[in-house]
């Protein structure tokens, strides 16, 4: 039953955008994805959460928590078939432990947990809390941005994932996020 929470394994590369809401990982992920002709992962939360939205006018309840690992997990999965070299991700299982860590006082379902540290990714880029904050639907927490920064920014350096954090606009953030990318396509 567990296994539907295990990324499939793969030789490409992964790259992860991370960090609180409205923090732009959403447009630098498509922007990196066009930059590099690959796909990047959407994330399956916002899908879910909206529909619950709009059908019962409410947010995320830990009872939810697992149904998104596992979307999340099933397209990263699928995407990972479909590309040659590099899979750019705009979340990771890591993250939605951090949200439930954050929102539910400190809890994280065990298989959440497992799966959020034995997954592995190449590189994470933090997003900094320096875009505007835009309210939608699914966004609650503007002031905030600061402690769940730190949050997200203490949970990789804890759990050592290889990470830069990204500051600045939308340009300065591309051509930085390019430039670690390229490291990494480099490597070889």
């Amino acid at each position: 039953m567990e296994e539907r929470f295990r990324q499939h394994p793969s030789k490409i590369i992964k790259v992860v955008l991370y960090g609180p809401e409205s923090t732009g990982k959403t447009t630098l992920s498509k922007q990196l994805a066009a930059y590099y002709k690959t796909l990047w992962v959407p994330e399956y939360a916002r899908e879910y959460l909206q529909q619950k939205w709009d059908k019962e006018q409410k947010t995320c309840e830990p009872h939810d928590l697992l149904p998104i690992a596992e979307g999340q997990i099933n397209m990263e999965n699928e995407y990972t078939t479909k590309v040659d070299s590099l899979l750019i991700c705009d979340t990771d299982l890591l993250e939605t432990k951090v949200y439930s860590e954050a929102y539910y006082l400190g809890y994280s379902d065990p298989i959440l947990d497992k799966y959020a540290l034995q997954n592995t990714y190449d590189l994470y880029l933090l997003t900094y809390i320096d875009t505007p904050w835009v309210k939608d639907d699914l966004r609650d927490k503007p002031d905030a941005r600061e402690n769940m920064f730190l949050y997200f920014k203490n949970t990789l350096e804890k759990y050592q994932r290889n990470f830069i954090t990204l500051k600045g606009d939308k340009k300065t953030r591309l051509e930085r996020a390019i430039h670690e990318i390229d490291k990494l396509l480099n490597h070889d």
